[in-house]
């Protein structure tokens, strides 16, 4: 494993119950590289994601993620594993009956913050960087869709984390909004952390070149912007 590789899958077969996801994969993924995940409906981009996060074991074959191996990971490690992601969700998952901030400090608190001040100049710290630093006390109803999604970054980052995992972060979105999204994920991977998105939207992969894995029959490849499903599924969407 190459110094700068944080996540990096070796002959790994992922599994659903008796469902072969992916099978023999070879995958590794750079500190600081930001990688498309693309594929059909059903390919397995959520599966791979949720066999980052540990929450769907690895079936055969090997992994490691942040320095943990996948395949030997006890269940009392997969909280530290976890602290070491951000993971960006399409539907946001922020609690609407407290504020911005609340929903920051909840999190801190779950996963071992105590300290006042040390919180409350955490939640100043990751607000600032999604240009959110001046909304912390409204509720998620009382901002945009972007912002919200903005918000999920924040709290992606809010444990420094190594990795971050964005599964359809700008489903929901209008175009100009998801290219500000897609924007903030670049500059956080330019930062050097790793950042796996996955993605239908083939517009902002032509428009934001990256390294693009496609995810199809059980297996994982590169490829790029060419690809004729791309640019076929780009079209489309014009």
């Amino acid at each position: 494993m190459a110094l700068d590789t944080i996540v990096e899958f070796i002959n790994a077969t992922i599994a659903i119950k008796d469902h072969v996801v992916f099978s023999g994969i070879n995958f590794s993924v750079a500190k600081g590289e930001l990688i498309y995940l693309i594929g059909k409906v059903g390919s397995g981009k959520t599966s791979l994601i949720k066999t980052i996060n540990a929450e769907i074991p690895l079936k055969h074959g090997n992994a490691v993620v942040a320095g943990y191996k996948l395949e030997a990971l006890k269940s009392r490690e997969i909280p530290y594993l976890r602290r070491k992601l951000g993971i960006v969700f399409q539907d946001f998952q922020l609690l609407t009956d407290r504020s911005i901030h609340d929903n920051l400090e909840f999190v801190l608190k779950a996963t071992g913050w105590r300290d006042k001040n040390e919180i409350n100049t955490r939640i100043g710290e990751v607000l600032e960087k999604v240009g959110l630093e001046f909304k912390g006390y409204k509720k998620p109803h009382q901002l945009s869709g972007g912002e919200q999604q903005r918000v999920v970054i924040a709290r992606a980052l809010l444990n420094n984390p190594e990795i971050i995992l964005a599964d359809e972060p700008t489903g929901n979105l209008d175009p100009q909004t998801s290219e500000d999204i897609l924007q903030l994920l670049i500059d956080i991977s330019k930062s050097g952390r790793a950042v796996i998105i996955a993605t239908h939207n083939y517009n902002l992969l032509k428009k934001f070149s990256s390294r693009i894995v496609k995810c199809h029959n059980e297996t994982l490849n590169d490829t790029n912007q060419n690809d004729p499903e791309i640019e076929f599924l780009s079209r489309l969407m014009n």
